[in-house]
């Protein structure tokens, strides 16, 4: 087995900042919708430590700023009390097997309706133009979008400050560090995106202006918690959610130059390939030139098996490779990788419902498998 591991990549070792990782297989940030209330639950111990190896990175599924981030039911926050508290043991779970642990934080903007706003008030957005219904990812339910309201100049300081708080309280769970999610048509990214953004104040129109609201957060959680602590996930090519923008190399490009002045731990981009959740296409768009760009470490995510995320440790394309739905239903990931193991097969249709076991904790690890065939 030694001479095989030596040639897997992904099995190499690397120094993310001052973690020092076993591998460079990480857990993506999943929604999982099993956090009744919006209070992350005790099964949610066994769901992360599961995933947990000695030196690996886990990224948590994405937790809400505010009581105005919500968009889905039953998704994690870390603005009360209470959520911190409940995030703790879940936290020290992972920390137990030696793993690494950063939190995801949001606010979905405009992916939202009254029925999960304070009050039955409107989401808000960069702007104030509607979200049409789309298919949710389980292929059936439909999900219904409220007309968003468009921030005041005066209130996006207030959002700011959300991410920051939210940043301070994941530190006080016991989290390593956060990560903002900047990608696939949520808050940052209609800010971002041209397809969105029809603003006319200092956060509207050009590239500079737009990003202005997501470099303001990254200012206020490195000045917070750290830019040792905080890493960033975006999606510039995407167009999830109608958040499309007209020239996403530059958008790319621009966001790591600017990042890299704020010496944030690590930048987490999604494929050009993957132009909605959950389907790859081909394309010549390339990560390339940002990963040249970017100064600190490079996350790649979208569509990745073992061997195209080996070529891309091999290559120098990305530090490290995050997977999604093949470590949600392959707990113990890293390790069949490393055997060449075959793998479990996802199943979609449990990817989102709310039962604490079904397509949670209950796919087999390869020792039990082992043992059912024996």
């Amino acid at each position: 087995m030694g001479t095989e591991k030596s040639e897997i990549s992904l099995m190499t070792p690397y120094n993310l900042g001052k973690f020092n990782l076993s591998h460079r297989v990480v857990l993506a940030p999943l929604t999982r919708q099993r956090s009744y209330h919006n209070v992350p639950q005790p099964h949610a111990i066994l769901y992360y430590s599961q995933r947990t190896t000695k030196g690996g990175l886990l990224i948590s599924e994405a937790t809400g700023v505010s009581d105005t981030a919500q968009g889905y039911p039953d998704t994690p926050g870390i603005w009360t009390k209470e959520q911190v508290e409940a995030w703790k043991p879940i936290v020290e779970a992972v920390h137990a097997k030696g793993g690494v642990f950063f939190c995801q934080i949001w606010h979905v903007g405009r992916v939202s309706n009254f029925g999960f706003q304070p009050n039955g008030q409107a989401p808000v957005s960069s702007t104030d133009k509607g979200l049409k219904s789309q298919i949710r990812a389980n292929g059936v339910d439909v999900a219904e979008f409220s007309p968003p309201r468009r921030l005041r100049t005066d209130e996006i300081p207030e959002i700011v400050n959300d991410f920051r708080v939210a940043a301070r309280n994941a530190m006080e769970a016991g989290f390593d560090g956060v990560e903002i999610h900047g990608a696939h048509g949520y808050l940052v990214d209609q800010f971002m995106k041209d397809q969105v953004n029809d603003r006319t104040d200092q956060y509207g129109g050009s590239l500079e202006n737009r990003c202005r609201f997501p470099l303001e957060i990254v200012e206020a959680l490195v000045d917070e918690i750290g830019a040792d602590k905080v890493g960033i996930r975006l999606s510039p090519f995407a167009s999830y959610m109608d958040s499309g923008d007209s020239n996403p190399e530059a958008l790319g490009l621009y966001m790591a130059e600017s990042l890299n002045k704020y010496g944030i731990l690590y930048c987490h981009m999604v494929e050009p390939r993957m132009k909605t959740v959950g389907e790859k296409c081909q394309t010549h768009q390339s990560l390339l030139p940002i990963r040249k760009a970017f100064k600190g470490t490079f996350m790649v995510a979208g569509g990745y098996d073992r061997e195209d995320g080996n070529k891309a440790i091999a290559n120098n394309n990305a530090d490290l490779v995050v997977y999604g739905r093949l470590f949600l239903a392959n707990p113990d990931l890293p390790r069949r990788f490393e055997l060449n193991a075959p793998l479990n097969k996802y199943n979609r249709e449990t990817f989102y419902i709310s039962d604490p076991v079904l397509g949670y904790t209950d796919y087999p690890f390869l020792e039990s498998i082992a043992q059912i065939s024996n």
